[in-house]
């Protein structure tokens, strides 16, 4: 009998919107909130755009949009430099911080994908946009509803975030997993779907509980049926045009799709 373990070593899972925070809201609306207070407002659509980058290239990237960059010089007299990136991380920090706490919840399947992980001998680690002070407000929540990964991987512990493959390269030396070939790489966004191809990752694209859909389990939930086969439509083509090797509606079918895969592969060799 094929297990996942005849083809993968580790998963490597992302955090908002594939394992906790359902529709990825918290780094949306803290980074609406902080440009905000800084005077230059930002649509939900607009912070969504580079969603999985490192917060800092972030917010580089949102400088990057004619319109923000417009509405910042109006406000502040002043191109959009690194002191204005400066200025965004510190006031951005508090409310992630609140909003990663509040919405901290896991989603569903999740602590059973990772218990029958483990108990197959997989190990399990995870890459983030998030800071690590961001981070220490997410983990005891997640640990205590029953994940808790090998390892994290935080924004700026490696010389490039996604989609350069670094953190994934990171976690496979820390743990000791290789080759590359063997890891499964599980995200919601485009750029951490790229950062899993790069890394040579069979990658996983979540497309109904992340940023690609953006809504929260009831709102998704509220709209009629032809509205939702549209947004997951929408969403699974940008993931797989990412670079996936497959897209899964939430972590709740990620076992499945892993068997498949490994039946596949037996069946092939």
């Amino acid at each position: 009998m094929t297990t996942i373990r005849d083809s993968f070593d580790m998963v490597v899972f992302d955090w908002a919107g594939t394992m906790v925070d359902f529709g990825s809201r918290a780094p949306v609306l803290a980074l609406m909130e902080a440009f905000a207070v800084l005077g230059a407002p930002v649509s939900e659509e607009e912070a969504r755009r580079d969603m999985g980058r490192a917060k800092a290239d972030h917010v580089r990237a949102l400088f990057e949009q004619p319109r923000i960059n417009q509405a910042w010089q109006a406000a502040h007299a002043a191109a959009p430099d690194q002191h204005a990136v400066n200025q965004v991380m510190a006031e951005l920090q508090a409310p992630m911080i609140r909003l990663a706490e509040e919405t901290a919840d896991l989603i569903p399947g999740t602590a059973d994908a990772v218990a029958l992980l483990r108990s197959q001998g997989l190990k399990i680690a995870s890459c983030t946009g998030y800071t690590r002070e961001m981070m220490q407000a997410i983990l005891p929540r997640a640990a205590a509803q029953g994940y808790a990964p090998d390892l994290v991987v935080c924004a700026h512990e490696t010389p490039q975030g996604r989609p350069s493959p670094l953190m994934i390269y990171k976690a496979c030396a820390d743990l000791g997993v290789w080759p590359l070939s063997r890891v499964v790489k599980v995200d919601d966004a485009e750029v951490g779907v790229a950062e899993g191809r790069n890394a040579g990752c069979f990658t996983i694209g979540v497309a109904v509980s992340g940023n690609m859909v953006g809504l929260t389990a009831q709102a998704l939930a509220d709209l009629n049926g032809e509205e939702r086969a549209v947004l997951l439509k929408v969403a699974a083509d940008r993931l797989r045009d990412a670079g996936a090797d497959l897209v899964i509606d939430t972590v709740a079918d990620l076992i499945p799709a892993l068997e498949a895969e490994t039946v596949r592969r037996a069946g092939l060799s």
